[in-house]
């Protein structure tokens, strides 16, 4: 830290206990929380004990709350749900969700929209703003989001600060793949030298009015048909290099399956190379599987009321779409099993064969054939007027 973030009168030691994990499903009662904003936003409202935000897992906290599964709450209405990209290659980033679009807040200004409250992000530019506004929210009892510290720069929280900014404390999904993080007794990470890695904060504002449900729905599903129907959101010549012939929605489906008929990409005996291309794909059946499951979750939850925040000629084919996003989830389980199931640490060795890669595209394509059909749905929702 430097001289002058040091020199700013605070505490050693502040921390907001008790701050709910987020973290990569590891087994248990919660839910897979994969997708980590969603995650990270669910954990935030169940700290601020949010009457309107509960989960199906937790029943005895908000019973009477407006949504009964935050999670797919936020997956649905951050855009995730509708999400699938690949970039020409094999690039570990393909499930990077935030190239769901051309702006990489996107997924934050529309969440946040829906939560009703203000945001700002701060930049490595603004490094000597770091400590002193994560006090400021700290002392007002809100954590704050952090994208880097570790891994790579996906959305975590800072829970606190210690030996008076040396150290930063706070929950990130890629703590536990370093068996040198030190850890609270809490469970949260405590992370020294930690302000190089940060590749931004959000600092969350002041509590704003809500839109209705009606209002969050209607335009969760209309960037939903954004997301799916645009095949690539930076086409231009100049467009930064992790954008170029980057391919997403529905035309993410069928470059996938193109890929895995590229023999020529899997060298034989490679072991490290094939590895790697399984890893890519993997991560793309993961995707699809929790972003669509949890997009059905969030298309049946917009009907638990009947017609209060829909129109009640929308709820059969919000239904339709749920169920062929569900079916899509399925399929992701068909493809594991080609490979050997989930989570087999000898599934490369499978895929690399060509055969049953050449098993895994018309899966694919199924899958996108489903995607297609569930878009058809949610445009006939979108056709009322409601």
């Amino acid at each position: 830290m430097n001289t002058s973030q040091k020199s700013i009168l605070l505490p050693d030691r502040m921390v907001l206990d008790n701050i709910p994990r987020v973290n990569f499903y590891e087994g248990g009662p919660r839910c897979p929380e994969d997708i980590c904003l969603p995650s990270v936003l669910r954990a935030i409202t169940e700290y601020l004990d949010d009457p309107d935000y509960g989960c199906n897992k937790c029943p005895s906290r908000t019973p009477n709350c407006k949504v009964p599964c935050s999670y797919s709450f936020f997956v649905g209405v951050a855009g995730a749900a509708f999400f699938l990209s690949w970039k020409d290659g094999w690039h570990g980033d393909n499930s990077a969700v935030f190239y769901l679009d051309a702006y990489t807040a996107t997924m934050e200004k529309r969440a946040f929209k829906a939560l009703g409250y203000s945001y700002e992000l701060l930049t490595p530019s603004q490094h000597d703003q770091f400590l002193p506004r994560i006090a400021e929210s700290l002392q007002c009892g809100m954590p704050v989001i952090s994208y880097g510290i570790i891994g790579p720069p996906e959305p975590g929280l800072i829970t606190g600060y210690d030996e008076n900014g040396d150290v930063i404390l706070g929950w990130n999904f890629f703590q536990n793949f370093d068996p040198g993080i030190e850890k609270e007794p809490s469970g949260y990470y405590r992370k020294r030298d930690w302000a190089k890695d940060v590749h931004s904060l959000l600092i969350i504002g002041k509590k704003e009015a809500r839109p209705s449900l009606k209002v969050t729905y209607r335009e969760a599903l209309a960037q939903g048909l954004k997301v799916s129907h645009t095949p690539m959101v930076r086409p231009e010549v100049d467009a930064p290099e992790s954008y170029k012939q980057r391919h997403n929605g529905l035309t993410a489906y069928t470059v996938w399956a193109e890929h895995l008929q590229r023999d020529d990409d899997f060298p034989v005996g490679d072991e490290a190379v094939l590895k790697q291309r399984h890893q890519v794909h993997n991560d793309a059946v993961g995707t699809v599987a929790e972003a669509r499951w949890y997009g059905s979750q969030f298309l049946i939850g917009m009907t638990l009321e009947g017609d209060a925040h829909i129109h009640n000629g929308a709820i059969e084919d919000l239904y339709h779409a749920a169920a062929l996003y569900a079916g899509e989830h399925g399929l992701m389980w068909e493809l594991w099993d080609l490979a050997g199931g989930i989570s087999n640490p000898e599934a490369w060795k499978q895929f690399a064969d060509p055969a049953v890669r050449r098993k895994m595209v018309p899966i694919i394509l199924e899958a996108r054939r489903k995607d297609a059909e569930a878009a058809v749905h949610i445009e006939r929702v979108l056709s009322f007027s409601w």
